[in-house]
């Protein structure tokens, strides 16, 4: 069976029930948990260098802070739930293409995450990461949806 899960959140409703069904399923299973963020890249353009500087050390230092706070939730929930879970944090532009390096890199043999379930235009415009995550991944994924 499973023995090591990742548990990618982007801080949603919907990720919420995904950290609470996976600490249930890892419970169950004695398995340990690694809650994972990905927080976007800074990306801007400034005719004044230290402008940037400026921005970009305060958009680092906002996107730590928020991803503490959901992986603190996740934290939170493994203790709760007497789950082991150590927690990690990415920047990326493609949240999937870390999502599944980090699987890989803490030795994880499950991905459960939530899904958006769009469909129609707002899938083709938005994307699915756990779509991709899906479609790209050599270790299983369990959705929620």
């Amino acid at each position: 069976m499973y023995k090591h899960l990742l548990l990618p959140t982007d801080g949603s409703p919907l990720s919420e029930v995904a950290i609470q069904n996976t600490m249930q399923f890892a419970k169950s299973i004695n398995a340990k948990v690694t809650g994972f963020y990905v927080s976007p890249p800074y990306h801007a353009l400034s005719f004044q260098m230290e402008m940037l500087a400026d921005s970009e050390d305060d958009f680092v230092k906002h996107g730590r802070a928020y991803a503490e706070q959901l992986l603190a939730a996740i934290e939170t929930a493994a203790g709760a739930a007497g789950v082991s879970c150590d927690t990690a944090y990415a920047i990326g532009d493609h949240p999937y293409e870390e999502i599944i390096k980090a699987a890989n890199a803490n030795g994880c043999d499950l991905i459960t995450m939530a899904s958006h379930g769009r469909k129609g235009m707002k899938g083709l415009l938005l994307g699915s990461e756990a779509q991709k995550v899906l479609t790209h991944s050599k270790i299983p994924v369990l959705i929620y949806r």
